[in-house]
């Protein structure tokens, strides 16, 4: 028994002999295998060498975008600023070398003279007067149309629809010598309103198409429930759709405001004498046969350029809202 049990044990030891060397080949064989992956541990790293090349690229293209704006913002501002230096400068300032965008001779000498002259102040109140009317009536007649086209069906709804947008597309300077003849006809020449209708033609096809798309994402069911309450179509217009329509309308406003403000070329056709003459024109005379009032010039373009200036950034949020919703919506 002792020389079986002996066996056994002898038997039991090279079982355990031959398993710890197969275990350790197996171990062996797979360090070796995990050793010899190189193409494993490359794929693994390519995701993150990717990763880093995308994230260079978008911010070498972020940083071209700044530069860009940065390039576009002087483009656009470096005449501003030279404008305004130049209105405190003496004529014979504006045109030294090399050229100084901050005076050493602060003067306030054309600004006195443009204040102090009735005639270049009449200009301004002439604008303002032209400008304000035609936003006022513009308004006033692209809400009305805009209603009608945002809520009812009529006969001819499409052939206005694309007789209004068809004017947007006509050159202005096409329709300069028909609307002499008409306005020498209609006897309103060098007038208010001669000035008045002929831009509140080139206004009202972009207030109309914008008010129209503004009032087309209001739900029908505001102009119901006021009606169930007993309020007219006109009242529902006014009382509900108006107010809570404003980012569009302000939208509208400025954008006319500002065509009526700096348009030239009517303005000059249409108007003979000082005492009818805007702001554009007004400039446009400082250019005399033989000199050049060029600080004047550059005073009245600052005073001309307030107006406009202060209605968008009072209302920018308002004004890029009322765009984006009536171009989208339309």
């Amino acid at each position: 028994m002792s020389h079986h049990t002996m066996t056994h044990h002898t038997m039991s030891h090279h079982t355990m002999t031959h398993h710890t060397m197969a275990s350790r080949a197996v171990a062996t064989v797979g360090h070796d295998a995990t050793s010899a992956a190189p193409p494993g541990r490359a794929s693994v790293a390519t995701p993150t060498a990717k990763s880093l090349s995308v994230r260079a690229r978008s911010r070498l293209l972020k940083a071209g975008a700044l530069l860009g704006l940065v390039l576009g913002a002087c483009f656009a501002g470096l005449p501003i600023l030279w404008m305004l230096s130049s209105s405190f400068k003496d004529n014979s300032e504006i045109f030294a070398w090399p050229p100084k965008l901050i005076t050493e001779n602060f003067s306030l000498k054309a600004y006195e003279t443009v204040f102090a002259d009735p005639v270049k102040l009449r200009f301004f109140l002439n604008s303002y007067v032209v400008a304000i009317s035609v936003t006022v009536l513009t308004l006033f007649v692209a809400i009305l149309a805009a209603y009608a086209f945002s809520r009812y069906e009529f006969r001819g709804k499409a052939t206005a629809n694309v007789v209004i947008v068809g004017i947007q597309a006509v050159p202005p300077i096409t329709l300069l010598i028909p609307y002499f003849g008409l306005i020498v006809a209609l006897r309103l020449y060098n007038s208010y309103q001669g000035l008045i209708l002929t831009y509140m033609v080139f206004t009202l096809p972009y207030a109309i198409v914008m008010m129209t798309g503004y009032f087309n994402t209001m739900p029908r069911e505001l102009d119901e429930a006021a009606r169930v309450d007993g309020t007219s179509s006109f009242g529902a217009l006014w009382r509900i759709l108006v107010p809570i329509s404003l980012p569009g309308i302000v939208s509208v406003a400025v954008y006319t405001f500002m065509i009526a403000w700096n348009e030239y070329l009517f303005a000059l056709t249409l108007t003979r004498t000082d005492n009818m003459r805007t702001v554009p024109i007004g400039i446009q005379l400082l250019m005399g046969q033989h000199s050049y009032e060029w600080s004047e010039m550059m005073a009245m373009s600052v005073l001309g350029s307030i107006p406009v200036l202060v209605l968008f950034v009072f209302f920018q949020k308002f004004f890029i809202g009322g765009m984006t919703a009536g171009a989208v919506k339309n």
